[in-house]
């Protein structure tokens, strides 16, 4: 019987082992994509960035359209804004039987919201923009860093990401009661993107903040930036709530969100901030920052116009700056070269299409590699800066300054080994250890820091020493099931105590049914999801696969080693992830441990064809790059109307033809731009813009 029992607890305990390596490796796939996604995002807007620092404009309109196009790092002027919030001009019907708001706010105006929202009830526009407008005023008026004391309230609750899941926002105030004078919130940013509920918390929460200034306080996270919206989802959710305000409630939501601070302090030795921290973050330098100017961190003004004085020369009869011709001093390690071509007639659609692509492409990758930070790069101060110090005035090295300042705090993330260094897996910020954290709270004499940022399985986790804890309070994440949500409450004793919480009713009950084992389906259910997402990243590269796996197929059998497997796909990929134990669940299993690599691709290609009928090699270049257009898109329908004018396509097409000296005349340019119009209604649309790219990848 002694032996039987030793050899359960052994089987058990392997058992267990297994499962929770499973749970890893699927944790780990669904983190490596996400950061993978966010990495491509930076890296667009740095390209689109490189564009605007070199472009110069033939013309004022030209130079004003484009402005208003890219330029992402300009305050609004007040005029501006008051135009955009004439919220008094907006009647309200009779028919309407929503919330009402009337300033100031009373608890009950909350309440009826928390109701309405969860009747699926929307707030009508007028009433937005009313809250907006008071949101700004008292933002303008609160410090960069909100202090917090436990002498007022018996506790303060700190809450992560919610990431527009409105469910966990209602779960939270239904285990933890709603803010009131003795019930204290600290809400520590990215409220937006992602979820499809991000307007109705930014509601709920800016009515309490405005209810309640003492006791709500609301910190500022890398997605409360309007250039991360345009990607994530917040855009796109705003424009199709409200079709007909929608363009001036986002230009208020941009403006809100430079105003939120910029951490948060309890009882001067608990620092509440979003991302991290770095081995230059200076609590001083952040109280003095003019944090309004930062509409997007993702982009740093490098250099006033007026401060450049290019002087003008010929090259190839054309005028160049000497900035561009040598190299462009914003750029000194780069130069662009490009060389000129005749665009072929457009009346020939297939020859122009051929020629279109491949000059595009040339150009675009180049431009690509001028502003990815290369490994032999450590000067530089951040993932975008190409920016050399000594060539910079005072003032924009002040900038400079502050600019990394914020970006690190909001973008940052800990790590086990000392020291501080890039964050290259997301592109931005940087990774600090526990030696920097130490240093840190022993120069503002802090016990610890709470950040968010990260999603973390149990919805908390301490690092560095029990001295960093994250909080993540976005239940099912990735899946449902994925991970807990969580928030902390902190008493004068500045003990942390967790609830966690999952949202969704089908995880909470496959949770209580399994309340005495490992949920197994919910782990099944998971990793399912984890690995459709990692074939659909695979099949997505099928080109680049290829290639790969011939350099380690010299004989041309089509069979490749399956470690040789492992080591190509992640030379493609980059992920970072253990390959050789994810093997299984990718590749079937062969007696000679030999794979056929194309049959192996064919069937992930069948895979995905099974969902849309779509000839492989072109769905495999939309789901590569699907995400990019869709950015690209939004970014040039710069009134997010859903639409792009033919005025904003030319525009944008001198933006990339100025710098691949293309010779297309105004007639080219309007003859492709109605070519691309296939309902010849006089605008581009989404599908249309989709339809095009694919109609240029198709040409051989």
């Amino acid at each position: 019987a002694f032996k039987a029992a030793v050899l359960i607890q052994q089987w058990y305990r392997r058992y267990v082992a297994r499962l929770e390596m499973r749970r890893r490796c699927t944790w780990r796939i669904f983190q490596s994509i996400e950061y993978a996604c966010e990495q491509d995002q930076i890296k667009l807007h740095n390209f689109f960035s490189y564009l605007m620092d070199q472009f110069t404009p033939s013309s004022s309109k030209e130079r004003d359209f484009i402005s208003r196009m890219f330029v992402s790092g300009e305050s609004y002027k007040e005029a501006e804004l008051e135009k955009c919030c004439d919220y008094e001009s907006i009647e309200v019907p009779d028919s309407y039987t929503g919330p009402r708001l009337s300033f100031p706010l009373l608890p009950d105006h909350a309440t009826a919201l928390l109701e309405a929202f969860k009747q699926k009830q929307q707030l009508h526009a007028r009433y937005v923009l009313n809250l907006l407008h008071e949101t700004r005023k008292h933002l303008k008026q609160l410090p960069n860093i909100s202090h917090v004391s436990t002498c007022y309230s018996e506790e303060v609750t700190v809450c992560g990401d919610l990431h527009g899941q409105l469910d966990d926002l209602f779960l939270i105030f239904y285990k933890n009661g709603l803010p009131s004078p003795s019930k204290s919130y600290v809400f520590n940013g990215d409220f937006v993107d992602r979820g499809k509920q991000s307007l109705e918390i930014l509601v709920i929460l800016f009515s309490f903040l405005l209810i309640y200034p003492k006791e709500v306080h609301l910190n500022r996270g890398n997605h409360e930036d309007h250039m991360v919206n345009l990607r994530y989802g917040f855009t796109k959710e705003v424009m199709q709530k409200y079709k007909v305000h929608g363009k001036k409630i986002l230009r208020m939501f941009q403006n809100v969100f430079c105003w939120l601070p910029l951490a948060t302090l309890i009882d001067q030795k608990v620092l509440i901030i979003h991302g991290g921290i770095s081995d230059t973050t200076d609590l001083n330098v952040l109280e003095k920052i003019q944090r309004d100017k930062f509409i997007s961190v993702l982009r740093m003004k490098k250099r006033k116009e007026s401060s450049r004085k290019p002087e003008i020369q010929t090259v190839n009869g054309e005028s160049k700056s000497d900035s561009e011709a040598a190299g462009n001093e914003a750029a000194p390690r780069f130069s662009l070269q490009p060389q000129s071509a005749q665009a072929p007639s457009t009346a020939n659609r297939l020859e122009f299409s051929r020629w279109l692509r491949q000059t595009v492409q040339e150009q675009i990758d180049t431009c690509r590699r001028m502003v990815d930070i290369s490994e032999s790069e450590p000067e530089e101060l951040t993932y975008s800066s190409m920016v050399s110090l000594k060539d910079v005035d005072e003032p924009c090295w002040t900038r400079q300054e502050e600019w990394k300042q914020v970006l690190d705090i909001l973008w940052s993330d800990p790590m086990p080994q000392e020291g501080c260094r890039e964050n290259k897996v997301r592109g931005g910020g940087c990774y600090f250890g526990p030696d920097v954290t130490e240093k840190f709270l022993e120069k503002y004499s802090l016990q610890f820091l709470i950040r968010s940022h990260e999603c973390k399985q149990e919805g908390y986790e301490f690092c560095h020493n029990r001295k960093v804890l994250t909080i993540f309070s976005a239940s099912n994440y990735y899946e449902i099931g994925s991970n807990r949500g969580a928030y902390v409450k902190l008493g004068p004793d500045l003990i942390p105590h967790f609830v966690q919480y999952q949202a969704n009713k089908t995880a909470h009950m496959l949770t209580m049914t399994q309340r005495q084992g490992i949920p197994v389906a919910l782990i099944s259910r998971v990793e399912e999801s984890a690995f459709r997402a990692l074939r659909e990243k695979l099949f997505a590269h099928t080109s680049a696969l290829i290639s790969a796996f011939k350099a380690y197929d010299g004989d041309n059998t089509g069979r490749i080693t399956l470690s040789n497997w492992a080591t190509a796909v992640e030379s493609v990929l980059r992920l970072g992830l253990p390959w050789r134990m994810l093997r299984p669940q990718l590749v079937r299993s062969t007696e000679d441990g030999m794979l056929e690599y194309k049959s192996w691709l064919d069937d992930l290609a069948m895979e995905q064809r099974s969902q849309e009928h779509i000839q492989s090699s072109l769905l495999e270049v939309i789901y590569r790059n699907r995400s990019n257009l869709e950015t690209i898109f939004r970014i040039i329908d710069r009134d997010h109307s859903g639409l792009i004018s033919f005025e904003e396509f030319q525009q944008t097409w001198k933006l990339f033809s100025s710098h691949m000296n293309i010779e297309l005349t105004d007639d080219g340019i309007n003859d492709l731009v109605r070519s691309i119009d296939f309902n010849k209604d006089g605008n581009i649309d989404f599908n249309e813009f989709l339809e095009a790219f694919r109609l240029v990848k198709q040409c051989p």
